[in-house]
Formats: structure tokens, sequence, C-alpha cells
């Protein structure tokens, strides 16, 4: 059975946790800069497009979701598209969707670049939503100049706007980051634990969020602090 746009809509939601407010970024960084930028976009009339672009891990989705939790807040309509899972999905059908929206956020475009059905139906979007002032962010891993886009159009059009790099964090970076998050989780993570954590775990910032989930769950379930080797036993670490 064919799935209409609309229909599709409902399942791509928002994580709760994907807000400004739970994006660790250090005072006077790029990624301060990064989320300044974006949480000022609205702000701006001239500004209609962001070109986004950082690694795995970087906290891109994350951001995205941000503006799109951010929109919501200033009753703006908006939707957050991933395209790693849309590309099987007519790119007429689902552009043509999107008219009308203040804000359209675009994730993982490389995934969709070097396809000429979707090239063309983005650089139309694109010059739609410019013509009636809405809002879009397309987000990559990489630079614009860097994709394999085959359309030139649409590779000018993504290098005409704003371009944010966000940056992977750095060790220390990501112990603030998850001790953050564990404070919002009305969690204690000591300076012991979260740099064991980081030493211990995958890298990945999407990875160590995700094991402090678990953590969280069995410390209200067990009624136990974050210690050591309570995390060695959680987590199943020699």
């Amino acid at each position: 059975m064919r799935v209409k746009p609309e229909q599709l809509f409902l399942g791509l939601s928002l994580s709760d946790e994907a807000t400004f407010d739970n994006f660790f970024a250090s005072a006077q960084s790029e990624n301060a800069l990064v989320v300044s930028s974006l949480l000022n976009f609205f702000d701006d009339p001239q500004e209609n497009f962001i070109y986004l672009w950082g690694g795995s891990g970087s906290g891109v989705t994350h951001l995205l979701q941000a503006i799109c939790h951010h929109a919501q807040e200033k009753k703006l309509s908006f939707q957050y598209l991933p395209l790693r899972e849309l590309v099987g999905f007519s790119p007429e059908e689902l552009c043509r969707s999107l008219d009308g929206l203040d804000l359209i956020c675009f994730d993982g475009a490389e995934a969709v670049m070097g396809r000429q059905d979707w090239e063309n139906e983005l650089f139309h979007l694109f010059n739609r939503i410019k013509s009636a002032q809405h809002k879009l962010i397309i987000a990559a891993n990489a630079p614009a100049r860097e994709l394999p886009i085959q359309l030139p159009d649409l590779s000018s059009r993504l290098q005409w706007g704003l371009t944010l790099h966000l940056h992977n964090m750095t060790d220390t970076e990501k112990q603030s980051a998850l001790q953050m998050r564990a404070k919002a989780r009305g969690l204690e993570l000591n300076d012991e634990v979260a740099q064991y954590l980081i030493q211990r775990l995958s890298r990945d910032t999407n990875e160590l969020f995700w094991q402090l989930q678990r953590l969280d769950n069995a410390s209200l379930q067990e009624q136990r602090k974050l210690t050591i080797p309570f995390v060695k036993k959680v987590l199943g670490l020699a």
C-alpha cells in the first residue's frame, strides 16, 4: 500500500530530549555560535537558509529537532525529515507536500545527493521556500562542496546562505554533557564515574547518552547511586 506524505509525517516524531536547553556547548566555542545562530534564525527575515554539517555523534540531529521544538513554541508550522529513512519515497510528492510550512529541516542530505530526482526536487523546493520567505535547514555529514551533487545549481544554492559547522565534542565536553543530562534526570554523576564511562564506552555521544538512560532506569529500579561497581554490573563491563 502506498504511503502518503501526510501519513509518513505522523511517524516522524521529535525526541523530547532534543532541545536547545539539553545541548551542551562550551562557552565561546564554535558550537556555542552554532546554537546561537539557530536560536536567532527566526529573528532575521533576510535569512532563509542554513546549511549545517557535522560528523557522526556531533549532535546535528539533536539541533535540527531542537529548532523544530523552538518553532513549535513559537506556534510555527514545521517538519523534520531524516532523509536516510526517506530515500525510497517519491521526492516530488514529498517535497510538494511541504509547501507552506514555516520551517523545513532535512537531516542526512548526503543520503540523496547524486540522485537526479531528489536533487531536482530539492532545488525547486529551495526556490519556492525563498520566494515564500520561509525557512529551510539542510544538514549533512560534510561541507556542501564535498557532497557528490550532480546538479550544479543545487550545489551553488547550498552554499548561498549561512553555513554552520558543528564540531565533535572533546572528552572534557562529553563529560560535562553527560553530567548535564544526568542532572536533568535527577541523577548524580560524579567526575570519576563520568570519566569511567567515557574511557570504557564508545566515544560516540549518542551511545553515551543511551547508556546513561540505561543507568538511570537501573538506578531507579534498584534505588542505587551511580558508582563504578554498579555501572560495571548494569552495563556488563569487566
